[in-house]
């Protein structure tokens, strides 16, 4: 196919040369013609047997029959022309459709290729590559690969072909002229090989520019809470800006350097036009070794192979760019997974016993190699037995149930996870996870039948398997009370189905593959009490004989298990039955501890309510989770996407799920697609560009005088043929001079007139550009914090929409306009020249018009490559207008026979009216830039016309003058927007008075950070009020209330710049001076640290101040704190993160801060919060018990057991 696609290639890229050679003998033609019919309007002159002789007799009349035969010579050029019309469009429809059939072949190996390796990588690949990053290389840079070998190959060869015959033609007919013509040449290679040059420099400063701002923009998105609370949002849009100013300077440069560029070449091309015609005309006139049709074939020979080399070069660049993402795509198809879920390799046992054995297992995740998970793990499992794994968010119990399933290898030391005395590395991988069944705390559904669903878990099984699981399980009664019994559809990720449900068919599943080992992670944390007693209960029946795991937090799971194994920070540091294990007061108790009271208030709570109390989904931090979820989302995104190139794949799905057979992987809720937007008015595009008016104006004007360009060269170019037929050689040397520094002058003039286009665009559209993006990135900084846990806010969605957004917006003002004034001057001047000099001839080629415009708008298409489109119908449609021409040719004949227009004029009427047409077409190629930019300005719109349901930049709400920092919560009630299933306070009722320090204490995810974030008002609460000062929250203005909080949290946010800037940060308001700065740092024990830097107070703290300890950022969050003399102080975790040392002299700061001020405290270290005036122990989203430290002893509460017992209170 493709050696057939292109020998096509090579015929059409011939066709062009040989239309030259017909062009060539038509003009000679014509012009004999002229000058016959000149020496025969002489009154002496008579033609006799088609030979022009003087007259015997003056007085007899012309006889002009027995002339050349004009008719005849005219219907075998348009034959001709005809002929390699119809070819052409046969030759060019066969070489793209061969190419791009061949090519589409190729891509779909590539593509199968590629999606069965990413099936076969190991789960640690997955956690290092995002799912953005593998959509991406499964539909763009595959795409890029089919761009470089479909109809970019046909066109590349059959441009060089062009190229090749134009020269040829052009040595062949006239190499004198050829060579002079090409002596020109290395001008214009020059000059677009300097444009090339600066363009492809300027364009990477003005990138380096705008990687900087967004580098900026991303830093301060992703630390907008800091942002907030210190109020620094303008601030933050003026360092934004101060970048795009940069990158703005580079943006008009390269718009200068283009604009001279193209200007240059046009003014080179005009002056070889000059040059060319001057001496060819010397060799037609002066020598007569040329006819006036050779100098044509010859000019325009070179003229074409010039241009088609020009064209080509398109073709390279998708060439590179279809290498580049090659490479990518091949690294990944030859990377030999390190553990493969296919491979035959490996040992398979006959008995099973399922011991299972860790060995000083140290482990770090491969996306995270330096948070250690497990540090020398030692835990025995015992076969039939349920051992438990308990402890707090983090510790590693997850990860040891994924090394169980080899999703990972610990890599360090001598490490090993046995099953019955075997490596688990050297057993088979297959067989191994056939050995296990696993029920997690979200299962996984997919979108088909019960029974299917069910089926998953073991391919092939037969429907009694399935019903005795489902029996099992607890799951077959409800199954057979729903009207299809287990036909029912589950919906998309199990959507139909209650957790419950979900939960037994999930159990269902592992239960049919008859597995040896069981693993449930926190299989029923999710439930309410009645699904949890049925799921519980099935879960009871179907561990007996089995080696079972359970990770769970919940104590009624925990309490009958054969073995409970406590962890903490990555080791097994507890293990015993529950009665034991409470008695050595370690993990353990402290969980059952806070659990159990945090039962009993809620029980009182719901005796008091009458109501049913909400079971709450304690949701784990566990890195577990967050990668194997990821994984599923990435194979979930990318079957989607893969099916959508593959239909036929559908049916074969389950040939991929092998590896995770063992794993039901995580249902994952469809992404919403942007909400579809109405495209922008232009109007109001405009309007933010109004600024700009004179260089549009200018840049308009240039942009009209270079659209003047082609018609004018049209008249010129009929003015030459003309010439050739005047007699009188004085007149037509003068008459040829006269055209060639008409062609000089008009080349200057274009020079100019680019420059001036290319300029005032630029930089209107730079202009524009940065103007949208710093309002776009002001409107975000303004929005409140919960529009940005909608994880399509995330900080990178959000840099890029300010990238691609405002640049895109460009496409409709700025240089696009300059293109469209350009296309329209030219259809103008070229129809009012036209009907000028022929009207009738006019009328009739307009009829063609459509198509003509249609075949231009194609072949703008054609050279940026039309990968999406079909491609076939467009390089045909290409061809449309070597037919029209024939057929203007025929009517032509046909007006010259009777004389109405003389061929020259003919000729005018064509050009003019054909390039009036092409450029018709390049006009309405714009348009999908036009209509991307309308789009791109919607959203943009979008964005800056939400209203933010807590707004930074408004003056409205409350403001006093003696701000107290009197605080009360009553009754709040709390869910974050984005988990609106999870209810984070529940009642939450406290108050402290000024001066006070109140310390909240209890487990994570109890609520004690979001009572601070709903202080800060980064939230409102959903029911209930916060008292400030006897203010509600709510009515209190934005930055007023933040400007008197300061705020220290556990991993403080430093920003990418010296200490002192970062000190400066805690008051935005207003010019901070160094003697303050450097007071604030003593308070915050940090000067003397400071003064023994090289540098001192300017010393760059790193990204995200990673050049500094965690004391030290702590100190300097501190002194950011101080500086801005806030009436309450929120220390959040302010020391758990930090060693003894450091954490004394932290402590020692913090203690100076709190003097005269109301301080919040929240911390899990007794010694932090014993001497605060109020202690509030919270579990479950309320107080259990507040008081000070001594009251809270007197009443042998929880926070009394914590105490006295030394646990550790997390």
């Amino acid at each position: 196919m493709m050696v057939v696609g292109s020998l096509c290639a090579v015929l059409h890229g011939s066709a062009q040369p040989l239309m030259l050679l017909v062009f060539g003998l038509l003009t000679d033609t014509f012009i004999e013609y002229d000058i016959e019919l000149t020496e025969l309007n002489d009154d002496r002159k008579e033609c006799v047997n088609n030979t022009i002789q003087w007259k015997r007799n003056y007085s007899a009349a012309a006889d002009l029959s027995l002339l050349l035969d004009i008719e005849h010579e005219m219907t075998m050029f348009a034959f001709y022309y005809v002929g390699i019309g119809f070819s052409v469009f046969i030759l060019g429809y066969v070489q793209i459709s061969l190419w791009v059939t061949a090519a589409a072949r190729q891509i779909q190996l590539i593509r199968k290729m590629y999606f069965s390796k990413v099936m076969r990588m190991e789960i640690g690949w997955f956690d290092c590559t995002s799912v953005g990053e593998l959509n991406t290389r499964m539909s763009d840079d595959i795409n890029k690969i089919n761009d470089a070998i479909a109809d970019q190959v046909a066109i590349f060869i059959q441009r060089f072909t062009t190229f090749v015959c134009g020269f040829c033609v052009g040595f062949v007919k006239g190499w004198k002229l050829t060579l002079v013509i090409i002596a020109v040449s290395p001008l214009i290679g020059i000059g677009a090989g300097l444009m090339a040059l600066f363009v492809a420099k300027l364009t990477g400063m003005e990138l380096q520019a705008y990687a900087t701002a967004g580098a900026v923009a991303d830093e301060v998105l992703s630390a907008i809470r800091t942002v907030a609370a210190f109020g620094g949002e303008n601030k933050e849009v003026e360092r934004y800006d101060k970048n795009l100013i940069s990158a703005q300077r580079w943006g008009i440069r390269k718009g200068m350097i283009m604009g001279f560029f193209t200007g240059y070449m046009w003014l080179i091309i005009f002056l070889c036009y000059a040059l060319a015609f001057w001496y060819g005309s010397t060799l037609v006139i002066d020598t007569g070794e040329y006819t006036p049709g050779t100098l044509l074939q010859v000019f325009f020979g070179v003229l074409i192979a010039a241009m088609n080399l020009g064209q080509a070069s398109p073709c390279l660049e998708s060439f590179a760019s279809g290498r580049g993402a090659a490479t990518i795509i091949f690294e990944t198809i030859d990377r030999e997974p390190e553990i493969d879920c296919l491979s035959e390799a490996g040992y398979k046992l006959d008995r099973v016993k399922g011991d299972i054995e860790f060995h000083n297992v140290t482990f770090h995740y491969p996306s995270r190699p330096e948070v250690k998970i497990l540090d020398q793990l030692n835990v025995a499992v015992k076969s039939g037995e349920t051992t438990a794994f308990v402890g707090p968010s983090g510790a590693g119990k997850s990860t040891a149930i994924q090394l169980i399933q080899r999703f990972y290898d610990p890599k360090v030391g001598m490490v090993s996870v046995t099953l019955d005395g075997h490596d688990i590395r050297g057993l088979n991988i297959q067989w191994l996870r056939s050995l296990i069944g696993i029920v997690e705390q979200e299962p996984v559904l997919f979108a088909t039948t019960i029974a299917e669903n069910i089926r998953y878990g073991r391919p092939g099984v037969s429907m009694e398997d399935i019903i005795t699981a489902a029996k099992e399980a607890n799951a077959y009664n409800f199954i057979m009370d729903l009207p299809q019994k287990f036909d029912t559809l589950v919906g998309e990720g199990g959507g139909q189905m209650s957790g419950g449900q979900k939960q037994r068919i999930a159990i269902a599943r592992a239960l049919v593959r008859n597995p040896r080992i069981l693993l449930l992670d926190m299989a029923t944390s999710a439930l309410d009490n009645e699904s949890e007693a049925i799921v519980q209960e099935a879960l009871d029946k179907v561990r007996m004989g089995r080696t079972t795991i359970s990770i769970a937090h919940r104590l009624s799971t925990i309490k009958n298990a054969d073995v409970i194994v406590g962890f903490e920070h990555g080791r097994a540091v507890e293990r015993g039955k529950h009665n034991e294990l409470l008695e050595r007061k370690g993990v353990y108790f402290t969980l059952v501890t806070l659990q159990s009271q945090g039962d009993k208030a809620l029980n009182e709570k719901a005796r008091q309510k009458e109501q049913e109390p909400e079971r709450l989904n304690l949701a784990r931090a566990g890195s577990y989770r967050a990668s194997l979820r990821y994984v599923a989302i990435c194979l979930h995104h990318f079957l989607n996407l893969f099916i959508i190139f593959h239909p036929s794949i559908e049916r074969k799905r389950s040939c991929f799920n092998n590896p995770f057979n063992a794993y039901p992987q995580k249902a994952i809720p469809e992404e919403d697609d942007d909400e579809l937007v109405e495209p922008a008015p232009v109007a109001r595009i405009l309007k933010y560009n109004a600024p700009e008016w004179p260089y549009m104006l200018f840049g308009s004007l240039g942009a009209a005088v270079n659209g003047g360009v082609n018609p004018v060269y049209a008249l010129l170019f009929s003015q030459i043929l003309a010439t050739f037929a005047v007699t009188d050689p004085e007149a037509q040397r003068k008459e040829i001079d006269g055209i060639c520094v008409f062609f000089v002058i008009v080349g200057v003039v274009s020079f100019f007139t680019q420059m001036l286009q290319g300029y005032a665009f630029a930089k209107s559209g730079e202009l524009l550009t940065r103007r949208l993006r710093r309002i776009g990135f002001k409107a975000m900084l303004g929005q409140e914090i919960g529009w940005f846990d909608d994880h399509r806010n995330s900080p990178g969605a959000l840099t890029t929409r300010l990238a691609t957004d405002a640049s895109q917006v460009q496409g409709a003002t700025g240089s696009q306009i300059g293109m469209i004034v350009n296309s329209l001057t030219n259809i103008g001047v070229a129809l009012i020249m036209s009907f000028y000099f022929s009207w009738k001839l006019t009328l009739l080629i307009l009829c063609f018009l459509p198509f003509i415009a249609l075949s231009g708008g194609f072949q703008a298409k054609m050279l940026t490559g039309f990968a999406k489109q079909d491609k076939q119908a467009m390089e045909s449609a290409g061809q449309v207008r070597k037919n029209i021409q024939n057929i203007c040719l025929h009517v032509t004949r046909t007006q010259n026979n009777e004389r109405e227009i003389t061929t020259y004029l003919c000729f005018r009427v064509i050009s003019a009216i054909v390039t009036s047409g092409t450029a018709l077409g390049r006009a309405s190629s714009y348009t999908p830039d036009y209509a991307k930019a309308k789009i791109s300005a919607a959203r943009f719109f979008q964005l800056l016309d939400r209203v933010p349901t807590i707004s930074v930049y408004s003056n409205r709400g409350e403001k006093w003058d003696n701000f107290q920092g009197n605080l009360e919560f009553i009754d709040c009630k709390f869910t974050y927007p984005t988990r609106p299933d999870i209810q984070v306070l529940n009642g939450l009722n406290v108050s402290v008075k000024p001066g006070q320090t109140l310390a909240f204490v209890g487990s994570s995810g109890c609520g004690k950070s979001t009572s601070v974030q709903l202080l800060e008002r980064f939230y409102d609460p959903d029911h209930g009020k916060v008292l400030i000062d006897g203010h509600e929250s709510t009515r209190v203005n934005v930055p007023f209330l933040r400007s008197k909080i300061g705020i220290v949290s556990q991993e403080p946010v430093l920003f990418d710049c010296s200490i002192a800037e970062n000190i400066k940060y805690g008051d935005n308001s207003r010019e901070i001076s160094m003697d303050e700065v450097i007071s604030a740092a003593k308070k915050a024990q940090l000067h003397d640290f400071v003064m023994a830097l090289p540098e001192k107070y300017n010393t760059n703290v790193g990204s995200q101040g990673s050049q500094l300890s965690r004391g030290q950022k702590q100190r300097i969050a501190i002194a950011r704190a101080i500086i801005r003399d806030p009436k309450i102080l929120l220390l959040d975790e302010a020391t758990s993160a930090l060693d003894t040392e450091s954490e004394k002299t932290v402590q020692e700061a913090l203690d100076k801060a709190r003097e005269g001020r109301t301080c919040i405290v929240i911390a899990h270290r007794l010694s932090t919060i014993q001497n605060s005036d109020i202690i509030a122990v919270m579990s479950r989203g309320f107080v259990v018990e507040k008081g000070n430290h001594d009251q809270l002893m007197a009443m042998n509460g929880a926070y009394y057991k914590l105490v006295t017992t030394g646990a550790p209170i997390s």
